[in-house]
């Protein structure tokens, strides 16, 4: 404030006007109204204090709060505060400016006959977020994706940060409510003309690529903006950049950051982006925190670029070279995210007979109430039991059971009836429903680990969450169009079907090979190079931005190479490869085969499900392998908690084990031929998980 408004007194200077428009029990603006007066006293001026809590705190610091309890408990935190600690004496009048409001509404309050006092408030609070020129706006807003927030003066300002991805499929994550309350300080800056604010919030903003519009426009506002990076994220399982524990600083799985937008009187020409990270425990955090400020930071200057303008530091050496590749999107015609029924343990099941067993209950004669707590359902704004039940009984339900990918080596049953389902994907999910495979992938922005191992293959209709939040589908073969009762009735020989790549690409894959290679060889290709060790740590950067890419074969020799290795990758997640047909994975104990707590013990290389049972012969490797967001091994035992585990399973089990072992040495093959060249940790990793003894 001293060296960039001329606040020569900081946040004491009389007539700096300061908000928190979430705060809460006024934690921030109690740490703020002491800095204020510590200043004071730093400049032998402490018999002012008296005058500067009348004068300026009272009259120019601000708060909101929407709930009233931590309304009426930050009342009292600031009075004790300025009392006990301050020595301030209030008199009559005297009031902190904490008002009961929704921060993102821009309405006139409606008349409270009983409670006059809260509409003199509301008329009070409105006046501010209108009128009054804030230079400081500070705190720690809420987070919430299914935000219901959504007045017509929050959403009008919002439209400025979806405007450059309103063509997206999905820009849910753009309501969520901190990022309108970063709008609301944007918009609260700009309209003053100058000033700063400062959020600590989730720290999903600073490199998603659904926020590059937000990024964009806060670029365009504000002259220097500082980003301290605090990780913490347990979804994504972060680590420190030597392997150690990353710590959240607040008990929540989100990691998070402090930004600090400036915007000054003249605009400078050249906009500054400085970031820095902080790793580590908890503890050592808040020292970090208490012993260092913006001054004695030691920042990264960072120069955002289109179209992404990302606000985290990135290696584009390589771009070049990575935009000659063939997006997934520009590969296949056509794609979707997975089924997303909302209520999966009514109409997807381990055995067919439990699901058959639900529909049969819901389609009986007990009455709804009972039917919503027996099978745990309740009514939503789209769907109504009553209803549903009785459309239901009039549908031949019993032709509705497919198998269902649910998750990866976990293909489970469903009642594939739209009316019971939320999001059917219907017509897409129609070329799932017959002879077909599928390669699935997740989107950069819902990846939510730090490696790129988000590629699996599906041969039916699959979930949303298959991979983690938000799997996406690209089958091989498209069928041709159906209405949605056509194909769930339909029951005559499968019709023609077409390959479901571009022509542009087959084009371009032609020209490269100088023959045609067939539909299933391309995709054998595709599935091969992206389970390349070296090209996922090549290409990482890149992989956290959007679909991947892929490179068109150098020439047909490596092509059919590559082909075949991804078949057997294939085959080998589909369970369907001859090798998988005897393991050496062991089961030496016998008894009640019930899963309760999952655990692996690596010297004896046993993943046990209860004190008693285990299965043996398991290297580490195998047991930590991801796909997707799920750590395979123990994803399948966790599902099956305090259930007991079938003969099928537990072969399954033992089948699934010698698959990611033996996918480990693939793709060592695959770089052996893809890799070629290129210098990799990650490869070289792989090569000696090869060299190790794994139990097939």
């Amino acid at each position: 404030m001293k060296e960039k408004f001329g606040k020569e007194k900081g946040l004491a200077e009389e007539g700096l006007k300061l908000l928190d428009p979430a705060a809460g029990t006024l934690t921030f603006i109690i740490r703020a109204l002491g800095r204020a007066l510590l200043e004071l006293q730093d400049y032998h001026l402490g018999g002012m204090i008296p005058l500067n809590i009348k004068n300026h705190i009272l009259a120019d610091f601000y708060a909101f709060e929407i709930q009233v309890v931590p309304y009426i408990i930050g009342h009292l935190r600031v009075a004790m505060s300025l009392e006990k600690v301050w020595d301030y004496e209030f008199d009559k009048d005297d009031r902190f400016q904490f008002y009961l409001t929704n921060t993102l509404e821009m309405k006139e309050p409606e008349q409270e006959l009983l409670l006059q006092q809260l509409t003199e408030e509301g008329r009070e609070a409105m006046y501010v977020k209108e009128k009054e020129p804030i230079l400081v706006v500070l705190g720690n807003p809420p987070y919430s994706v299914s935000s219901e927030n959504k007045s017509e003066f929050i959403e009008k300002l919002m439209a400025d940060y979806k405007r450059d991805v309103k063509k997206e499929r999905n820009i849910q994550p753009l309501s969520d409510d901190y990022i309108k309350f970063i709008r609301f300080a944007h918009w609260k800056i700009s309209q003053t003309g100058k000033g700063i604010f400062g959020y600590i919030t989730n720290n999903s903003y600073l490199s998603g690529i659904i926020h590059r519009g937000m990024r964009k426009e806060l670029l365009s506002t504000f002259d220097e903006i500082y980003i301290l990076n605090l990780h913490g994220s347990s979804r994504i399982g972060e680590k420190t950049p030597d392997g150690g524990k990353d710590e959240n600083v607040f008990d929540i799985q989100q990691g998070v950051a402090i930004a600090i937008y400036v915007k000054l009187e003249k605009p400078l020409k050249d906009k500054k982006v400085r970031y820095a990270d902080v790793w580590g425990l908890r503890d050592a955090k808040y020292k970090y925190l208490r012993k260092n400020d913006v001054t004695s930071t030691d920042w990264l200057e960072l120069e955002p670029k289109e179209p992404q303008y990302f606000f985290v530091p990135k290696d584009f050496a390589l771009q070049e070279e990575y935009d000659k590749f063939w997006k997934v999107t520009e590969i296949f015609k056509e794609w979707s995210s997975g089924i997303m029924t909302s209520r999966d343990p009514f109409v997807v099941g381990s055995a067919k007979e439990d699901v058959i067993q639900r529909l049969k209950l819901f389609t009986g004669s007990m009455p709804d109430e009972a039917i919503k707590k027996k099978l745990i359902l309740k009514d939503t704004k789209t769907w109504k039991l009553s209803e549903v039940r009785q459309k239901v009984k009039n549908k031949d339900w019993a032709e509705k059971f497919y198998s269902y990918c649910y998750r990866p080596f976990d293909t489970r049953w469903i009642c594939y009836e739209p009316l019971l389902i939320d999001r059917d994907r219907l017509p897409f999910m129609k070329n799932l429903l017959k002879d077909n495979f599928s390669l699935v992938l997740k989107r950069s922005r819902y990846i939510k680990t730090t490696q790129f191992h988000h590629v699996y293959i599906a041969t039916t209709i699959g979930d949303m969450n298959f991979m983690g939040d938000r799997s996406f589908f690209f089958p091989l073969c498209l069928y041709p169009d159906k209405t949605k009762i056509e194909l769930l009735e339909e029951k005559a020989a499968k019709p023609d079907r077409t390959p479901n790549f571009t022509p542009e690409f087959l084009q371009a894959i032609k020209e490269a090979l100088g023959t045609d290679p067939t539909p299933e060889e391309i995709f054998y290709y595709i599935y091969a190079v992206l389970y390349s060790p070296t090209y996922r740590k090549r290409y990482e950067e890149f992989l956290k931005i959007d679909f991947p890419r892929v490179p068109l074969p150098q020439d047909y020799e490596k092509f059919k190479n590559l082909s075949a290795l991804g078949k057997e990758l294939v085959e080998l997640h589909l369970l369907k490869h001859p090798s998988l047909s005897e393991t050496k994975i062991g089961f030496p104990v016998s008894g009640s085969n019930t899963v309760e707590k999952v655990s692996y013990d690596e010297e004896t290389r046993r993943v046990y499900f209860n004190k008693e049972q285990y299965f043996s012969g398991i290297l580490k490797a195998v047991w930590e392998y991801q796909i997707g967001g799920y750590q395979v091994m123990a994803k399948y035992l966790k599902d099956r908690k305090k259930r007991e585990l079938s003969l099928e399973e537990i072969e399954h089990y033992r089948r699934m084990a010698k698959a990611i072992a033996r996918t480990i040495e693939v793709q060592v093959e695959v770089d052996e031929v893809f890799g070629k060249g290129y210098c990799s940790e990650q490869s070289q990793r792989f090569r000696f998980l090869r060299a190790q003894p794994l139990l097939l």
